[in-house]
């Protein structure tokens, strides 16, 4: 089977997933009416819309005469507003503009739970390399130029290491020092998914890499970064939603 059809069924399957947990946390929020519940929504959410992007970029590929272009950043295409969209769209770039958008989430679903008290100025660099990751993704860029995409990936992977290590910290931290089991359960799913998150990033940035560096791109490192994605979602699911649906 073509890599690209195994891609789109992993996308598939992340999707049903995402697409599930999210609704079992909005219907959570739509209980509780908790803040952070509707942050954990929303970067649930735009990750799953990152996916499905993801998804439909190999649908545009398959059924148009638009192909993945690698190291050949000097080949000219038309440059129509349409062509404008659908080449971000195969080339990740609107996938990973949700991505960021999450990530920014994440840093208030931080907040909230550990730092009532934050640096104002903190905030500020936060989202400004929040902008800077989202203007990049969405203006830098060069058809057929895979160094400015892995570039890319390495803007938000930074971004995500920023603020998804610091949170595991606090989060393994509280897993240590809390007795009640809901809570355990609580911070170390958040935890996985936060550290699976990062991992997703790392083998996608390893898989632009390799494609930099001659292969075709759909390694086993790109599906080793969707197979984190799933352990990032199944474990928010298994020790944030689950345990708490119980109590209802």
């Amino acid at each position: 089977m073509e890599p690209v059809l195994i891609g789109m069924i992993f996308e598939i399957i992340i999707t049903i997933i995402g697409a599930i947990i999210s609704w079992l946390i909005l219907r959570k929020y739509l209980i509780r009416r908790h803040q952070l519940t509707l942050y954990l929504f929303i970067i649930f959410i735009n990750l799953v819309m990152a996916v499905i992007f993801a998804w439909i970029s190999k649908i545009i590929v398959l059924t148009t005469e638009i192909d993945y272009v690698y190291n050949q950043p000097n080949v000219k295409f038309p440059n129509t507003p349409l062509n404008w969209l659908l080449f971000r769209i195969v080339d990740f770039r609107i996938s990973i503009l949700f991505v960021a958008i999450s990530v920014i989430y994440s840093y208030l679903l931080k907040i909230g739970v550990f730092e009532k008290s934050y640096s104002k100025n903190q905030r500020i660099l936060v989202f400004i390399f929040g902008g800077y990751v989202i203007f990049f993704t969405v203006i830098i860029y060069e058809r057929g130029n895979t160094l400015l995409d892995a570039i890319n990936f390495l803007n938000i992977l930074i971004f995500m290491a920023v603020i998804y290590i610091s949170f595991v910290i606090r989060l393994m931290e509280a897993y240590k020092t809390v007795n009640d089991p809901t809570f355990r359960r609580a911070f170390l799913s958040l935890a996985i998914m936060s550290l699976s998150f990062i991992l997703t990033f790392v083998f996608v940035l390893i898989d632009r890499i390799t494609i930099i560096m001659g292969s075709q791109g759909f390694t086993i490192f790109y599906f080793l970064a969707w197979s984190f994605v799933i352990v990032g979602f199944l474990g928010a699911y298994l020790g944030y939603i689950m345990p708490k649906s119980k109590e209802e």
